[in-house]
């Protein structure tokens, strides 16, 4: 296997890394800002679950962003280097500034952009791209009503309990819907990077004549995201579990519960969704239950906005790394 593909796993499995760190406020940010767990017990709890989630999976997700984006036919080792340096440059500038974006959807973004330089529109496999780009919307407006329902049947069926009480039982409970959102992301956000690795050696001849995904890609991958969530993109945890909306432990339940059960069903259809669109709309429907002030709606707009720019910058950025590396390498 020569260097530069070397490289480009290398990159990849970095890209996942970052992916684990910048989404790992997702997974525990609910989980911190109402002190069920510490920081550091939260990311460790956080990465065991995200490092399993492939024995409960298939792997539908890495075939839908191995071959479900662009053609593979176009697919080379400038296109997967153009892919993760726009993915990943989006992913660091919106740590940066502790904005809860897509991983997916920059990663999206990237293959979009490379593609569209290199082989123009015929390149892409619209079906796969429509279908990403309609879960944009629906994913968080999925993961806010279900958000909400399960907020508003948990509240009807304690409402005669203390808060005291409550307080105890959902400690307790949070730690079982962390533990289900991280195997939601685990199994959604990690094999992305498995079809991008997968894709880099099928166009390559490594893989042989027929799309697959080894059982080491698999591993490697969930290894990487489970370490990237153990580090923590700490500025991201603070907009997601104190900027939002206010929550107590029987609020995150409902928002990692509604959001992990969007993770399993898009999971199991082979959906490449944005768990940071998900556990969002989770926790503005949860804060909505309360009263609709007690949703900060001008920090909602602010992701918002981050979401709608994510697929076009990354592919801008993608597009100008893959003009360079023609060029001039």
């Amino acid at each position: 296997m020569d260097l530069y593909i070397i490289f480009l796993i290398f990159l990849a499995l970095f890209f996942d890394f970052l992916n684990g760190f910048h989404d790992s406020a997702n997974s525990i940010a609910t989980v911190v800002s109402t002190r069920v767990l510490s920081p550091r017990l939260a990311v460790i709890w956080a990465a065991f679950f995200n490092f399993i989630a492939f024995l409960f999976f298939g792997l539908h997700v890495a075939g839908t962003i191995g071959k479900g984006i662009v053609e593979v036919s176009i697919i080379d080792p400038n296109i997967i280097f153009a892919t993760l340096t726009g993915a990943c440059a989006w992913d660091i500038l919106t740590w940066y500034f502790g904005l809860p974006t897509s991983s997916s959807h920059a990663l999206m973004g990237g293959l979009i952009g490379g593609a569209l330089v290199k082989a123009g529109m015929k390149s892409l496999v619209w079906s796969g791209i429509l279908k990403t780009i309609a879960f944009i919307f629906i994913s968080p407006v999925l993961g806010l009503l279900l958000g909400l329902g399960l907020g508003v049947a948990v509240y009807r069926l304690f409402r005669k309990y203390a808060p005291m009480q409550v307080d105890h039982i959902f400690r307790k409970g949070q730690l079982v819907s962390a533990a289900l959102y991280s195997l939601g992301h685990g199994g959604n956000d990690a094999q992305k990077t498995m079809g991008i690795i997968a894709s880099l050696l099928f166009s390559t001849g490594y893989l042989g004549g027929e799309f697959h995904i080894p059982l080491w890609i698999v591993l490697s991958c969930q290894a990487a995201i489970a370490l990237g969530t153990m580090f923590g993109g700490w500025r991201i945890v603070k907009t997601m579990g104190q900027k939002v909306a206010k929550l107590r432990p029987v609020d995150g339940f409902c928002a990692e519960t509604g959001s992990a059960v969007t993770l399993f069903v898009t999971s199991w259809l082979g959906i490449p969704v944005s768990t940071t669109h998900t556990i969002t709309g989770s926790i503005m429907g949860v804060g909505a239950l309360k009263r609709l002030t007690a949703v900060r709606w001008g920090v909602a707009g602010q992701i918002v906005w981050a979401w709608v720019l994510t697929i076009p910058c990354s592919a801008l950025i993608s597009a100008a790394a893959y003009w360079v590396v023609v060029n001039f390498f």
